[in-house]
């Protein structure tokens, strides 16, 4: 379709090779710009013409080849495209200023959240959209999806937008953090070699040459001592959160990852999303199905390791403070009650924090956790990371 556009500026003697004009093309496939006539001209004319003195003869041909387009009206356009009907419907969905925001009540408390939405259930009959009381789409409603509401229960959505929801009624699946990512730099490497207590165990497969240079002196004849290869016995217990309000620190997440990876022989690893409940996993792809007990969790690993949980800690607080509070499942225990028994279980405790340490103090659920593991938490930055393997010790 973009073909009597080069033809047009070869006409118009814009001296574009066809090499540029592929390189126009995957510019366009990759969607680097959507439904904007200009960002679209700019691109074009960014990657067409490389000589400024062209451009008076770029723009002749530009608006030449497309032609009449203004008079195109958006309702041609949206039946040409024809459009999925989820597509149109999504252009329901509210965006609401802060001020809007600010006069939406929550329904006071996380029994009457959950009571009310029982009772919605139950009288609910038919598809809503754009309300403020029903299970709906694109409204104020505390249940729904692609609307805003102070508390609520997200319900059908891929994604979170708000970070508001108390509860997620979805089963959203997480994938595992890559443990073999290159880092950029090595400063987290660097940092977490910190924390360090070499010991040498193991089969005696290296060479020893000091001491086979001391019993060959000795004996008088060549006397070959091995011994077992020096590591760092440091013994660390990872949780890592996962999903959610987690996902645009995925990057950082994996350089922690396999910087740890790389540096402890001893590294023990764990999922978790929001707070550490009754249960944590090893693999996202079996969150479900193949959990581990935080209780064994607890009894297997002593008090010796070095406990890091690395995590926003950005949630409801119900989350943390109530029964039936966790994001995706119904907990018979409040999180501050697994919280509390990892920190104790584990002294030598760290939580890391990918936030901004600017914006902790806007946080209700950071401040409680950060009360619960006595202060120890700090930034995922070279100088955090390094504060907090100096408190591991």
């Amino acid at each position: 379709m973009f073909l009597p556009l080069f033809q047009t500026l070869r006409t118009e003697g814009v001296p574009v090779s066809l090499r540029e004009f592929l390189g126009f093309l995957e510019a366009v496939a990759a969607g680097l710009v959507t439904y904007d006539p200009t960002g679209f001209y700019y691109l074009a004319r960014t990657t067409l013409v490389k000589d400024e003195r062209h451009l008076d003869r770029f723009d002749r041909a530009f608006a030449k080849a497309f032609e009449g387009l203004e008079a195109i009206s958006a309702d041609q356009v949206l039946e040409a495209l024809d459009l999925p009907r989820e597509w149109l419907e999504k252009l329901a969905e509210k965006h609401l200023s802060p001020e809007e925001r600010a006069a939406i009540a929550a329904l006071g408390g996380f029994d009457a959240l959950m009571e009310t939405l029982r009772q919605r259930l139950a009288e609910q009959a038919s598809r809503h959209q754009g309300g403020s009381k029903w299970v709906g789409t694109a409204g104020t409603s505390p249940f729904g999806a692609y609307g805003y509401n102070p508390e609520g229960v997200r319900i059908g959505q891929d994604q979170s937008r708000h970070q508001r929801a108390v509860k997620v009624w979805d089963k959203r699946e997480f994938r595992n953090l890559a443990d073999d990512v290159e880092l950029g730099t090595r400063n987290i490497k660097v940092a977490l070699r910190r924390l360090r207590k070499w010991a040498r165990e193991g089969a005696a497969d290296e060479l020893d040459l000091d001491g086979t240079i001391r019993a060959t002196a000795e004996h008088g004849w060549l006397d070959v001592q091995t011994r077992p290869e020096r590591r760092n016995a440091v013994k660390v217990l990872l949780f890592l959160d996962i999903g959610g309000s987690m996902d645009p620190y995925v990057k950082v997440m994996e350089e922690l990852f396999s910087a740890a990876r790389a540096e402890f022989k001893h590294l023990v690893t764990f999922y978790f999303h929001n707070c550490i409940y009754e249960g944590v996993w090893r693999d996202n792809r079996r969150r479900w199905d193949a959990q581990t007990p935080t209780s064994d969790v607890l009894r297997t690993y002593g008090s010796d390791y070095r406990c890091i949980i690395v995590g926003d800690a950005a949630m409801s607080p119900y989350e943390i403070l109530h029964p039936g509070g966790a994001n995706e499942h119904w907990n018979a225990e409040a999180g501050q009650v697994w919280l509390r028994r990892v920190s104790e279980q584990w002294p030598h405790h760290l939580w890391i924090n990918p936030v901004p340490e600017t914006g902790w103090q806007h946080s209700h659920s950071t401040r409680l956790i950060r009360e619960i593991f006595d202060g120890k938490m700090v930034p995922m930055t070279l100088e955090g990371v390094g504060r907090g393997v100096r408190q591991l010790g």
